[in-house]
C-alpha cells in the first residue's frame, strides 16, 4: 500500500506505510496532536537523525501556536488515526529543523531548550549559533536539504477535551485559569500536601508574568496584573517554609520587596527564613520592620522573636559545651 500521493503542497510528497481508520480527524487551532516520528536523511543509507521512540514518549504539538516546523501540520493533517506515512519534503521545508530538533533533544536529555537563545524570531535565533552544540544539525544548519519524516498518528484532541497547558492558553484562558490555579493550591495547603500547592501557585504566576511581559511596567494593566502575583508569592513562599526551602523564600521574598517595600507579610517571611537559616540579625531587622508596618502583627513578631531567641540560647549553650569538651580533650593530650 505504498502509492505516493501529492497533498497540493509545493515540495511534498507523501507515501502510505500503514492505513489507518475513519475519517480524518477535524484539526482546528487549540488542537493537540499526539503522533511518532522519525526523520531521515534523502541518501542512499537513509540515515536516521531522530526518533521520537528513542525517548519513548509521543510528539505533542499544538495546531496554531506558530511550532516552528509548519509543514508538520499540513502533513498530520492528511492523517488518519492509526495511519503510518512516510512523507519526502523538499529543503525549502525544512530550514527550521535543525532548531527544532536541537530544542527537542535537550529536553530529552533533561536540559532547558532555550538555553543560550535570544529573544528573536526562530530564523534569527538559527543564524545567532555559531553550533547546535550535534555535528549532525550544524551540519543540516549549513546545509538545508531534503528530509523524510515516518510519521504514526495517534490521536487528535479537540482543545475542549484536553487539560490545556498554561503556555498553550490566550489571554483570557489564563487570566481564566489563574483564580482556579489559586483555590486549587488553597485546597491542597488545607491538606498539608505543600509540594503540589507550591506547583498550583508557580503555575498561576507563570500565567501572570506571561501577561504582565506584554504590559508597560507599572501602568494600569501592569499593576493590575501585579496585584494578583504578589499574593500568589507569598502562598507559594509560605510552601516552601512548610518544606524547609529556606533559601528559595529568602530569594522570592528579596525580589517581592524591591518592588514593594511595604509588605509586611514578604518581611515576615523573609523573617522566618532568616531564624532557620540561623540570620539572626537580618531576621530580627526583618521582624522589627513586620511590627512597624503592621501593628497588628505586633503578637505574632513578638512570638517569634521569643522563639528566635531560645533557639539562639539554646544553640549558644551547645557551642560552649563543644568547646568545653575540646579544651578537656586538649588538656588530656
Amino acid at each position: 500500500m505504498e502509492e505516493t500521493y501529492l497533498l497540493n503542497v509545493e515540495g511534498v510528497k507523501k507515501k502510505i506505510l500503514h492505513g489507518g481508520h475513519g475519517e480524518l480527524p477535524k484539526v482546528q487551532d487549540g488542537s493537540k496532536i499526539t503522533f511518532h516520528f522519525q526523520t531521515l536523511k534523502d541518501d542512499f543509507e537513509r540515515t536516521v537523525i531522530d526518533d521520537s521512540r528513542e525517548a519513548g514518549i509521543p510528539m505533542e504539538i499544538i495546531v496554531g501556536k506558530m511550532f516552528k516546523m509548519e509543514i508538520w501540520e499540513t502533513l498530520l493533517r492528511s492523517m488518519r488515526t492509526g495511519e503510518v506515512a512516510e512523507f519526502w519534503c523538499d529543503a525549502i521545508h525544512t530550514g527550521m529543523y535543525a532548531l527544532v530538533s536541537r530544542g527537542m533533544r535537550r529536553i530529552a536529555e533533561g536540559r532547558d531548550p532555550l538555553e543560550g537563545q535570544k529573544h528573536r524570531c526562530g530564523m534569527g535565533n538559527m543564524f545567532d549559533y555559531h553550533s547546535t552544540g550535534y555535528d549532525d544539525l550544524d551540519e543540516l544548519q549549513r546545509t538545508p536539504q531534503p528530509l523524510i519524516f515516518i510519521m504514526e498518528l495517534f490521536r487528535v484532541e479537540e482543545p475542549s477535551a484536553y487539560k490545556r497547558d498554561t503556555w498553550a492558553m490566550n489571554k483570557e484562558e489564563k487570566l481564566a485559569a489563574v483564580p482556579v490555579l489559586h483555590s486549587e493550591g488553597n485546597r491542597l495547603v488545607l491538606r498539608k500536601e505543600f509540594g503540589q500547592a507550591a506547583e498550583k501557585y508557580q503555575e498561576a504566576v507563570i500565567c501572570l508574568r506571561n501577561l504582565q511581559a506584554k504590559e508597560k511596567p507599572w501602568e494600569e494593566g501592569w499593576l493590575n496584573l501585579e496585584s494578583l502575583v504578589t499574593p500568589l508569592v507569598l502562598n507559594y513562599c509560605q510552601c516552601q517554609l512548610e518544606l524547609g526551602e529556606y533559601y528559595e523564600v529568602l530569594e522570592h521574598t528579596t525580589e517581592l520587596l524591591q518592588k514593594h517595600k511595604d509588605n509586611a507579610k514578604a518581611y515576615f517571611k523573609r523573617a522566618k527564613a532568616h531564624a532557620a537559616v540561623w540570620n539572626e540579625r537580618e531576621a530580627r531587622e526583618d521582624f522589627m520592620r513586620v511590627a512597624q508596618l503592621d501593628p497588628s502583627m505586633a503578637a505574632a513578631v513578638k512570638k517569634e522573636l521569643k522563639l528566635l531567641g531560645e533557639r539562639m540560647k539554646m544553640e549558644n549553650m551547645e557551642d560552649r559545651k563543644k568547646y568545653q569538651g575540646l579544651f578537656q580533650s586538649s588538656r588530656g593530650l
